[in-house]
């Protein structure tokens, strides 16, 4: 029974430190987002988002090229290093801070106070879900091709809304549906961090998907984020 209790502990301490990593970096590429974020509009780089005719092609460069590394990063988790990982997942945070840089600067111009509401509305629900799908027992795989299904659908609405604009009824669902498929996906992420890690025995791997892990639950806290911003906006 003492053997038992000893390597039982060590299980727990190890996946402990397996969520302290993941979340070390994912809090950390939330910094480096809203720090780029804030540096750019403070610095005036918004010019370099935003014309009198729309968003400007370097916008667009930065917005599928962080799209494109997303890719490339998640197809490639696996036979990378995870340090190398670990660098391209804050260069993928500064793409999508300076992406999300428009939205912040139409946010603090027209309801300053609607930025603070939008990261702790969207904080509790990211803190809410990572904890149901950590503890719950109800296996939520059946979840993922419906989840996927509506990222890319989502993914679609939004480079159309790039090009046509969206109506106001319409761009509201939309962010309601953005705010439910991130909060389920960060359940189902969670979920599958954890039974991933009890399968892996090599540290190497359990090391990359921490990594990958941290990608995952940072797209679906930024992505809440910025859904709800939508809502709290959308007049």
């Amino acid at each position: 029974m003492p053997k038992k209790s000893v390597a039982t502990k060590k299980v727990g301490g190890g996946i402990e430190m397996y969520l302290k990593k993941i979340f070390t970096l994912m809090f950390g590429a939330v910094g480096v987002t809203a720090l780029t974020a804030f540096i750019t509009i403070y610095l005036g780089g918004i010019r370099w988002l935003v014309s009198d005719g729309g968003m400007t092609p370097f916008f667009y460069i930065v917005i599928f090229g962080g799209l494109a590394l997303s890719i490339w990063a998640q197809a490639r988790a696996f036979s990378m290093r995870p340090t190398v990982a670990a660098i391209l997942l804050f260069i993928y945070a500064v793409l999508i801070g300076l992406g999300l840089t428009p939205i912040i600067w139409g946010g603090l111009a027209v309801n300053p106070a609607s930025i603070l509401w939008a990261f702790i509305i969207a904080a509790l629900m990211f803190g809410f879900m990572a904890g149901f799908g950590y503890k719950t027992a109800k296996d939520l795989s059946f979840l993922g091709i419906f989840l996927m299904m509506g990222m890319i659908g989502l993914i679609l609405v939004g480079i159309v809304s790039m090009i046509w604009t969206l109506g106001g009824v319409f761009s509201t669902i939309v962010c309601a549906i953005g705010v439910l498929v991130f909060a389920l996906f960060t359940a189902y992420d969670m979920q599958t961090l954890k039974r991933s890690y009890e399968v892996l025995g090599d540290d190497t791997q359990k090391d990359q998907l921490a990594v990958l892990g941290a990608l995952h639950l940072y797209i679906s806290f930024i992505a809440m984020f910025q859904y709800v911003l939508g809502l709290l906006n959308r007049n």
